[in-house]
């Protein structure tokens, strides 16, 4: 299909050439997925068909013709910024509006009633729009939506959310045509799959371009045993800022990023232009952030992965991963921020912040020289996110349930979706279930006429304040004090409960001090001569993909090709091979070892930091049974590490999997883990209210009503639909017992060495943070050892 002469010219006029893949967009009649490069004009491709249309004649439909929605406020920004350039040199009458959480009030009532041609949003905004009455209006003549960093959403509930929002959409508008555009899919038709509806999706291949330039950064000082900073490198990070016009400096966690734009300011005696972003910065503190850099006033950027997705800033031509990237799809996916012109290489520099980060570090870039994308298969569509849906299409207008029953199968997570299952998840979003069908609190779906409605309609209201799927650490605000203080940003509810008047901590880069706390508002003063005693957040610690851990383990495993490491973790792994061996694929290594009056056993597992941190939980259970005596332990992405009183000689009976999957279901009853998922469970199907009119529930009050539901459940209800919902996620989410089950399998051979002193590979694991004390009668045993230690020292052996 040939492009109409006004858009040919327009193309002319930029000394652009339509790339193959836009115009197979273009010429796509149906639904469809592009999977391109950054820098590849695949935005652009995804507006193209949109633009033709709106070019022509716009008085013959009504309501939203286009619908953007991507996983980022920041992005749809970015989105509005590059769609102003087109739209006004083509000389288009058309509105291109975003709608997000940043929207404000009167602008998102305007849209309800006199909605743009092109609307910007995210899954969350996009579920709270279709609520309300009017939506048919808004979306009835809908055309096009595309659906931008299809892969990020597919990965969370958020992607769920999205495509019961779309098979909604696609009831509304049938003439609708869907575009998921991507540049990290390790499955297309997987994706596509996910996506799709009715009908099969038209997967888009562009080319994937030059491979990008992309190394570690060279340091004068050498990597860290542990720790996650990166500061030691410091200076080198400088000189790259220079050298480049513009670089983002990606950090994993908002603390580390905060900690880390501290340490590079105060080395920036030049003063360098240099920002800070992540999600928990105020709103204004942000946007500023992004205009200063799409005007090209900065010369870096820290940020979290608030900026991982599809900002397209033609100045930037560096990205610095600080600490290993976890996951391969992540670290292409921050490498395309740099260099956004076709066919042109992203350049990119990793910063391992320590030394057995430099392994991943390196197995992770042969990994993308290789195109070896990494990903875990998705599931089918989570009940509660399901129950939400059901609860919001109440706020919109009466349903039929075998419509709906109909329609929910058309999204594409929910394909396999079976009767019994919705009927249960209408059934709780009626009535709360069989044990508090008697609280009318819970009863608030009502069957007239054969359609489902509310009983009450003022509670749409209660729902549509809850929409969502996102159930983070509570937050609570932070202003500078004074009438009219200007917000700083969020700090997490709990880190602001440690704080007493006086203490100093970071936010936005800023020391300030804590003066008081009013009304779930931190009020505080900028104080740059003291030290901040505290980091913001409490941080959550991304688990090194499987297929990257299987990478890491190889490469250990093969000295062969340690030429390819620093020579300094050379040395450390030849050192290793002597003292004890390497773990390598198969082989599940242990080692047990005494040390500051201790004995310790170190577990080689390569399975992710969320499962050997429930494998430390069940082999200290097993142990404390045995008398061995567990004192703690810690674990990392490749190892775990307990200490004890006693040695263990034979880790075998402690590592057979039937025993541990029992150990695992009896210990999981009462664990906190246990709690915890089924408070997230329960607050995004709706049985638990975190914002309530005029006021928002403290997280300590909704954990005290969670506990007291999850107890009364499995007391008198235990197979109530939450306590399903919330065991499936256990196992898949902080427990990640299949990956232990995984190791298990992939290592059939098991070697344990007994080893007079501490191990090269494990010395590190002896400077790591995060340890879990046990309690227990190895406790209390030291306590008597040290207590007679004492008395005998004293001179009362005979007492004693």
């Amino acid at each position: 299909m040939i492009l109409p002469a006004l858009f040919q010219d327009w193309f002319a006029r930029q000394g652009w050439q339509p790339h193959p893949h836009q115009l197979a967009l273009f010429a796509t009649r149906g639904d469809s997925l592009l999977i391109a490069p950054t820098g590849g004009g695949k935005t652009l491709a995804g507006f193209l068909p949109s633009l033709v249309e709106l070019a022509g004649d716009r008085a013959a439909t009504k309501g939203v013709h286009t619908l953007y929605v991507s996983p980022l406020k920041a992005l749809t920004a970015d989105i509005a910024r590059n769609l102003a350039r087109p739209v006004a040199d083509l000389g288009l009458s058309i509105r291109v509006e975003d709608r997000t959480g940043d929207t404000g009030q009167t602008q998102r009532r305007r849209q309800r009633v006199d909605p743009p041609e092109v609307l910007l949003t995210t899954p969350e905004s996009l579920a709270l729009m279709l609520s309300y009455p009017e939506a048919p209006a808004i979306f009835g003549e809908l055309r096009r939506v595309v659906l931008d960093e299809l892969h990020a959403l597919a990965e969370s509930k958020r992607g769920d959310q999205l495509m019961l929002c779309l098979a909604r959409l696609r009831a509304l508008a049938p003439e609708l045509r869907v575009t998921g555009l991507s540049a990290t899919v390790e499955d297309p038709q997987a994706l596509a799959g996910f996506m799709a509806g009715a009908d099969p999706v038209m997967v888009v291949e562009a080319d994937p371009g030059p491979d990008p330039d992309i190394a570690m950064l060279p340091t004068a000082r050498p990597a860290p045993w542990a720790g996650g900073g990166g500061h030691y490198a410091i200076p080198e990070v400088l000189a790259a800022i220079r050298e480049a016009r513009t670089t983002i400096i990606f950090i994993n966690t908002r603390a580390q990023a905060e900690l880390f734009f501290q340490a590079l300011w105060a080395a920036n005696e030049e003063n360098l232009p240099i920002g800070l972003h992540h999600g928990s910065l105020a709103r204004e503190q942000r946007a500023r952030v992004e205009a200063a850099m799409a005007a090209g006033e900065l010369r870096a950027v820290v940020a979290t992965g608030s900026l991982d997705l599809g900002i397209d800033w033609g100045a930037v031509d560096l990205v610095i991963q600080i600490g290993a990237p976890k996951n391969v799809k992540r670290l292409v996916q921050r490498i395309g921020r740099a260099n956004h012109r076709y066919n042109a290489p992203s350049r990119a520099r990793i910063v391992p912040a320590n030394r057995f980060e430099q392994i991943e570090c390196v197995a992770a870039l042969e990994a993308v020289r290789e195109r070896d994308l990494d990903g875990d298969p998705r599931g089918p569509g989570p009940l509660d996110v399901l129950c939400q849906h059901i609860l919001l299409t109440a706020c919109a207008a009466p349903f039929d349930p075998d419509a709906l029953y109909a329609e929910v199968r058309t999204a594409g997570p929910y394909r396999h979706l079976s009767r019994a299952d919705f009927d249960a998840c209408l059934d709780f979003a009626a009535t709360g279930g069989y044990a508090l069908r008697a609280y009318d609190r819970w009863q608030r779906l009502v069957l007239r006429n054969g359609l489902w409605q509310l009983r009450d309609p003022r509670a749409a209201r209660l729902l549509r304040m809850n929409v969502g799927t996102i159930v983070e650490a509570e937050m609570v605000r932070v202003r500078l004090r004074g009438r009219g203080g200007a917000p700083l940003g969020e700090v997490e509810e709990a880190f602001a409960a440690s704080l007493s008047p006086g203490d100093s901590f970071l936010i936005g880069g800023r020391v300030v001090r804590m003066d008081a706390m009013r009304e779930m508002v931190v009020e505080v003063t900028p104080d740059p001569t003291r030290q901040p005693k505290i980091a913001v957040y409490s941080g959550v610690k991304l688990a090194t993909s499987t297929q990257l851990s299987h990478r890491v383990l190889a490469l250990i495993g093969d000295p062969a090709r340690h030429g390819v490491l620093p020579v300094q973790t050379r040395e450390w792994l030849a050192l290793q091979a002597q003292v004890s061996t390497l773990p390598r694929p198969g082989l599940l290594l242990s080692e047990s070892f005494p040390h500051a009056g201790l004995w310790h056993f170190a577990l080689y597992g390569f399975a992710g930091r969320n499962a050997l941190q429930t494998l430390g939980l069940l082999l200290t259970r097993e142990m404390e049974e045995q008398g061995v005596g567990p004192l703690g332990f810690l674990s990392t992405d490749y190892a775990l590490l307990v200490w004890s009183l006693d040695p263990v000689r034979d880790p075998v009976p402690l590592l057979d999997g039937a025993q541990l999957r029992a150990g695992l279901d009896d210990w999981l009853g009462e664990n906190a883990v246990m709690k915890r998922t089924f408070r997230n469970v329960a607050t995004v199907a709706g049985l638990i209210q975190r914002n309530l009119p005029g006021r928002r529930k403290t997280g300590r009050q909704a954990t005290f009503s969670s506990d007291i539901l999850y107890d009364t459940l499995r007391k008198y209800d235990p197979g109530h639909l939450m306590l399903r919902i919330t065991g499936d996620e256990v196992g898949r989410g902080l427990v990640d017992f299949g990956r232990i089950e995984e190791m298990l399998s992939r290592s059939p051979r098991r070697e344990h060495r007994m080893l007079e002193r501490v191990s090269p590979l494990a010395a590190p694991l002896l400077l790591e943070v995060g340890r879990v004390p046990i309690r227990g009668e190895g406790r209390e045993r030291l306590a008597r050892i040290e207590a007679e230690a004492l008395m005998r020292d004293a001179g009362l052996e005979e007492i004693a």
